[in-house]
């Protein structure tokens, strides 16, 4: 069982939180469940309930706190430069380099994960990367029929919050390859390296990573955040973009 749950941790982190680190820059999903009373950060956000064009009503849409937003603020710059590189290659540009924090609420974990079919038993999570993506990769991507990239090695610290125990902290390195056709995303592997974690924890997480190094476990849902990450995400800063010549 602890082997299983730690699993779906790696899950989450990787195909969810840094997904090639760009989910990390995508900001909070836009609708989660109902948070439970007394969870961390939900007491301080708004849940409002949203319409559908049909009258109806869909998952609650949430505000965010002000710790969350200058999250997002801070993440904003490099996730214009990102989007930059896939909608807008002609512009000039650099290549990315910054620090990523990002944080998640336990709601917004549970639903994540559930995509795996598995549960999210911890609380909220807060994670922190140096990104760094030669600009040249992202352009190639959707510019030319078929491209293939590796990136270079990067670090995430993660401290997971835990109901009944004190914070745990974990560290983990990755080299994510992803391969493009025809502007999108067919294929990701992680290639996990390093883990730094306690002895349980690090064994199960190894354990994990090993399997989806020899086997790709996680391809199916990187493949999905990337894609999501060019199409909707890069959408939401199109003014940013679109500007660069």
């Amino acid at each position: 069982m602890i082997r299983f749950q730690f699993k779906s941790l790696c899950s989450n982190v990787a195909a969810s939180a840094v997904a090639l680190a760009l989910a990390v820059l995508a900001g909070a999903p836009q609708s989660v469940a109902e948070p439970a009373a007394g969870e961390a950060g939900a007491a301080a956000a708004v849940v409002q309930p949203a319409k559908t064009e049909a009258g109806g009503t869909k998952d609650p849409e949430i505000v965010l706190t002000p710790e969350e937003k200058t999250e997002k603020e801070a993440r904003k710059a490099c996730k214009v430069d990102i989007c930059t590189a896939f909608r807008n290659p002609s512009a000039a540009g650099h290549d990315i380099s910054c620090d990523v924090l990002k944080s998640w609420r336990k709601e917004q974990l549970v639903k994540m994960v559930s995509r795996l079919k598995v549960t999210w038993p911890y609380g909220p999570v807060r994670c922190t990367s140096s990104l760094k993506i030669k600009r040249d990769d992202l352009a190639k991507a959707v510019t030319e029929p078929k491209y293939s990239t590796t990136l270079d090695k990067h670090s995430v610290s993660c401290t997971v919050e835990r109901s009944n125990d004190k914070p745990t902290e974990i560290k983990f390195e990755f080299s994510p390859k992803v391969d493009f056709a025809n502007g999108k995303a067919v294929a990701a592997k992680m290639n996990w390296g390093k883990i730094e974690a306690p002895t349980l924890i690090k064994g199960a997480m190894w354990t994990a990573t090993a399997a989806d190094n020899t086997v790709n476990l996680l391809s199916s849902y990187l493949v999905t955040d990337i894609n999501d990450f060019i199409e909707k995400k890069c959408d939401e800063v199109k003014d940013e973009w679109a500007a660069r010549k």
